[in-house]
């Protein structure tokens, strides 16, 4: 099995080298952010429709927390990043973060929340 270090970036002219993090993605550390922003803005862009399916808000969820994941192994991983690409891992997850509450909330911001009994919160609680 081939060194995953030596495949370079599948991104139109970049030619960078892609850590093993990202092997299955085949870009380097900053089109991949690039691309998971991107990705984030269309999921935000689609999910405040309303519009989405109960499968396809499952995709967007499974998205974010497959490229957490990805975000937690590149900067704990073996590659050296620079301070840039280590705000801009960190700025990325914050991302995704937020994303991932904005899909926990109502598409219509004017409905009313479902109200918790006393009996769920209890539970809620001591789970």
């Amino acid at each position: 099995m081939s060194n995953s270090l030596h495949h370079q970036c599948s991104f139109p002219g970049c030619g960078t080298l892609v850590p093993a993090e990202l092997e299955t993605e085949a870009y380097c550390v900053s089109h991949f952010l690039l691309s998971a922003e991107k990705a984030c803005a269309e999921i935000r862009r689609e999910s405040t429709t309303g519009e989405s399916s109960a499968a396809r808000r499952a995709e967007f969820e499974s998205y974010v927390a497959a490229s957490a994941m990805k975000l937690a192994l590149i900067g704990t991983g073996n590659a050296r990043l620079s301070d840039e690409i280590k705000k801009r891992v960190l700025t990325t997850f914050h991302t995704l973060m937020i994303l991932r509450e904005n899909l926990d909330r109502p598409a219509n911001p004017f409905l009313p929340r479902r109200r918790t009994t006393p009996t769920e919160a209890t539970a809620a609680t001591a789970a």
